[in-house]
């Protein structure tokens, strides 16, 4: 079960792994505060396509589909949080206030889509 989560909100035991897909640490929290396995930068959209996106609904849908190309392109970036949602349950944790329109959202949807068609084959 791969679930997705805001950075904010406290950990539980449901979350299994806790995984930071963040190319930049959020605000406002220590490193040390944190309860996570990982900070995987590499699964998270580059800076260009971050800072063009700026969090604008308006501009989803182009956006999910730069990301997906470069989830295509690096499948090292989120290889290992296949590989951990392989064995339970993985939580993305992200820092957006938008609960919609977040990479953390495209991340869980590519990488279920991704254990989907590696079972069926």
């Amino acid at each position: 079960m791969i679930r997705i989560k805001r950075v904010y909100e406290p950990a539980a035991r449901e979350d299994g792994e806790r995984f930071l897909v963040e190319r930049l640490w959020p605000r406002g929290i220590k490193k040390e505060a944190l309860p996570m396995k990982a900070w995987c930068k590499e699964a998270a959209p580059s800076s260009e396509l971050r800072q063009w996106f700026h969090h604008d609904p308006a501009k989803w849908t182009q956006f999910e589909k730069r990301y997906r190309a470069e989830l295509d392109a690096n499948p090292s970036g989120w290889h290992s949080l296949q590989q951990a949602a392989k064995h339970g349950s993985v939580t993305l944790l992200y820092s957006s206030r938008d609960t919609q329109h977040n990479n953390a959202v495209v991340l869980a949807s590519y990488l279920k889509e991704h254990l989907s068609s590696k079972s069926a084959a």
